[in-house]
């Protein structure tokens, strides 16, 4: 099993930067795919980011495609999203989210972190 805690949320204004991280307890961590997922105001709960065990492949929603990077470091069990050139409607609560296998779904990740909240004001 693994835990999950992510943290770095915050206010910016578009344009600005945040760096979110994620946090695991469990081992099996190392060996999952993470992704982050967000979910805005009278939204769905939406894919954006995910890497693989190793970090050899990452993939990306279009709407975030060339501003966001996710990243990982296994040794320290924790994994990384770097938010750049933010834009209202990121705003949301992002979750990260890890399992066995690779997928863009929510039901394809059996574990989540409790979300933190990201606002980009205009």
């Amino acid at each position: 099993q693994v835990q999950l805690v992510e943290s770095g949320g915050g206010s910016v204004q578009a344009g600005g930067s945040l760096r979110l991280s994620c946090g695991a307890a469990g081992r099996a961590f190392t060996r999952y795919t993470v992704a982050w997922f967000r979910q805005g105001p009278d939204k769905e709960r939406e894919f954006v980011a995910a890497i693989t065990w190793s970090g050899s492949s990452s993939y990306y929603h279009d709407s975030v495609k060339g501003r966001f990077t996710i990243s990982r470091d296994n040794a320290k069990l924790a994994m990384f999203l770097q938010m750049n050139n933010l834009r209202p409607e990121d705003t949301a609560v992002y979750y990260c989210a890890a399992d066995n296998h690779r997928g863009v779904y929510e039901d394809d990740y059996n574990y989540w972190g409790q979300g933190t909240q990201v606002t980009v004001s205009s």
